[in-house]
């Protein structure tokens, strides 16, 4: 565990991006800078690393008597005996050592503060988990090798993509862009839309989906969806019904959180798997006829695209260092592009 204090006076949480960590001033405390304290009672981590947090507003002060708003707090304040801290930090790749490859990487922008990278499906984001090498991360430290800018701060990773889901994904160069870019993901400030076919017709054209996500009580691999306040994480998923295909639906999907698996977790809940998700039940026929011609046509799709379908194609954001507000979009990729293509014919030929 990475909190060097006892259990009952410190709580951590996880979530997809940040470590969350509730830290309680023993009452016997000296006065001493918070930046100072914090690198103190947390294990592994640098004084640098807790400045960054604290000028990014990812400390913050909290009312022991829960009268007062919470506030972020800067490095010189002066901890006192009571004092409670709420104190965000990234979450760190599980491994430390990064081995530079030569993986391909579809590069949509870069500067010398941020990398907008288009991810094929199938590319791991970074090493752990039984990959440790081949993955996005392995590919930028071969990209960033001879520039100065190669030793990216924790990888540069504010957010991740699944392996099997393709489309952008920003990273940070620099210090500056890792605190502004974190922050812009926990405020929610960012844009992100994704397209996905799913199973089903959705009753209706747009709607919400509210959930909390967190991991399966039995299966711990997976994530599950769970009412509101009785376990994991708040997670919304805004959706808008792009195209129907009468046993599949194509629709847009706009993050306000961002959760492990979020929109394929929400899409099973309200019971529209995503198409070909073989980790939460997409991968069979799921609406449809019995007779053996369209089973012969799904499992076509399914060789076509044989992972989810889901595809970040929009991601906006304000550039760190010169404020301006970015938006990018990724085309489908061809597997996606070819499913509805087969679709529309198929939906074509039953209308005729």
């Amino acid at each position: 565990m990475r909190v060097k204090i006892p259990a009952d006076d410190a709580e951590l949480y996880q979530s997809d991006e940040f470590e969350r960590l509730l830290i309680t001033v023993d009452g016997r405390q000296e006065p001493v800078r918070v930046d100072k304290y914090l690198t103190q009672r947390i294990a592994g981590i640098s004084r640098n690393r807790i400045q960054q947090a604290i000028e990014a507003g990812l400390v913050k002060w909290l009312d022991p008597d829960g009268q007062q708003q919470p506030r972020p707090v800067k490095a010189n304040y002066k901890v006192k005996p009571g004092d409670r801290f709420e104190v965000w930090l990234f979450v760190q790749p599980d491994t430390e050592e990064i081995i530079p490859e030569p993986v391909p990487l579809n590069i949509v922008y870069e500067d010398e503060h941020v990398i907008v990278i288009n991810k094929p499906a199938g590319l791991v984001v970074h090493p752990g988990n039984g990959n440790y090498s081949g993955t996005l991360v392995n590919g930028l430290a071969y990209h960033l090798q001879n520039t100065a800018s190669q030793e990216l701060p924790r990888w540069g990773l504010v957010h991740r993509i699944d392996k099997n889901t393709s489309g952008l994904l920003v990273v940070a160069k620099s210090d500056l862009a890792l605190r502004h870019l974190a922050r812009q993901f926990y405020e929610h400030t960012t844009e992100r839309k994704y397209l996905a076919l799913v199973w089903g017709d959705l009753p209706q054209d747009s709607g919400t989906i509210r959930a909390h996500i967190g991991r399966h009580q039995r299966y711990r691999q997976l994530m599950d969806a769970y009412p509101d306040g009785e376990y994991g994480k708040e997670a919304v998923t805004h959706y808008r019904v792009l195209e129907r295909f009468y046993y599949v639906t194509l629709v847009e999907c706009q993050l306000e959180t961002g959760r492990t698996h979020q929109i394929r977790v929400h899409m099973q809940h309200i019971g529209h798997p995503l198409f070909n998700d073989e980790t939460y039940g997409g991968n069979r026929i799921v609406k449809g006829t019995i007779y053996r011609q369209y089973k012969d046509f799904v499992n076509r799709c399914f060789e076509i695209m044989p992972r989810q379908a889901l595809h970040a194609q929009t991601l906006g954001f304000t550039h760190p260092a010169t404020g301006e507000r970015m938006y990018f979009e990724a085309p489908l990729p061809d597997d996606f592009r070819a499913v509805l293509e087969a679709w529309r014919e198929y939906v074509s030929a039953l209308q005729r």
